[in-house]
């Protein structure tokens, strides 16, 4: 077992529901990938042969979050479309069972639901457009823009400690302290004992949007995970808009804190991947495709070859 997975009948005890939902938050624009974006939904660039958001949605999947919830915007219609069936596609694939059985393992995934979110007013304003297809369960937020690997799950064990909690989990991981200025950065304290079986937990006391490295409480940043209890979304509607005019989640979240909800994290040691800037996108395909069984071995050649002819001032095709 990983060292992120956890029992989930501790949390059972609890008498707590456990989050079954998944909320990813999906609508921006994407201008940082312009003009690539200008049609095709950033969450559907491909990585290799999947696009982005299906490594998110197995990774919920896995994690046993199958109802998932997309918040989408205008012209996102297609990444809806990725997870719907397509007989006539199927068809066609009958005499290639490989490629078939990708295609139809789209649809099996996980139940897919919409809400659209009108204008992109922030991350909470996004959030609070679940609140009617979640109710007053926990759920999970997953942002659109990265995922963790398979076999290093990270969301079992936020789901667990929320479940015995009842708060606010986040997840952490650390970035070089002269890197603090590009994340939100916590400051954090010791959790109580009784939560260590879970993983690396931590108690959050407050949270710092981008500071300074000499101001910076910690190293450990924000990766895009969230397990929210449902009163969240009453503490979204008392949100006023924050940082850059918008309606900000983690002002919602340090409301709860101030009202006394606890708030924890699990600082993550697995590899994260992160496409919401082009640099970490062209990253994460190289990263993935050498790993690739059917490819990589190919690939890795090439690349290296690659890197040193350029290197070296030669030929670079």
């Amino acid at each position: 077992m990983s060292e992120h997975s956890a029992n989930p009948s501790a949390a059972a005890a609890t008498g707590r529901p456990r989050a079954v939902k998944a909320v990813i938050p999906a609508a921006g624009l994407a201008t940082r990938f312009l003009p690539a974006t200008k049609a095709v939904p950033k969450e559907l660039l491909p990585v290799v042969d999947r696009p982005v958001l299906q490594y998110i949605v197995e990774e919920a999947a896995q994690a046993g979050l199958t109802d998932v919830l997309l918040i989408t915007g205008r012209n996102k219609t297609a990444m809806v479309d990725h997870f719907d069936r397509r007989p006539d596609l199927e068809e066609r694939l009958a005499k290639k069972p490989e490629l078939l059985a990708a295609v139809q393992r789209t649809t099996e995934l996980a139940e897919i639901h919409t809400r659209r979110q009108p204008e992109q007013l922030g991350l909470g304003h996004a959030v609070g457009y679940a609140a009617s297809h979640v109710g007053d369960e926990p759920f999970a937020v997953l942002l659109g823009d990265e995922f963790v690997k398979l076999d290093q799950p990270l969301l079992p064990a936020m789901l667990e400690l929320q479940a015995r909690t009842g708060g606010v989990v986040l997840a952490f991981f650390e970035v070089d302290p002269a890197e603090t200025s590009r994340y939100g950065i916590a400051s954090v304290e010791p959790a109580e004992s009784a939560l260590t079986d879970i993983g690396e937990v931590v108690k959050v006391t407050g949270m710092v949007e981008k500071p300074k490295p000499e101001d910076a409480p910690s190293n450990l940043a924000v990766l895009g995970r969230y397990v929210l209890p449902g009163r969240i979304f009453d503490a979204i509607r008392r949100t006023e808009p924050g940082s850059g005019g918008e309606i900000q989640l983690t002002d919602a979240m340090e409301l709860l804190r101030n009202e006394g909800v606890p708030v924890h994290a699990i600082v993550y040691r697995g590899t994260r991947y992160d496409t919401g800037m082009p640099l970490g996108y062209l990253q994460t395909v190289v990263q993935i495709a050498v790993e690739r069984e059917d490819i990589g071995g190919e690939f890795r050649k090439w690349l290296a070859e690659f890197v040193n002819s350029d290197a070296s001032g030669g030929p670079n095709t």
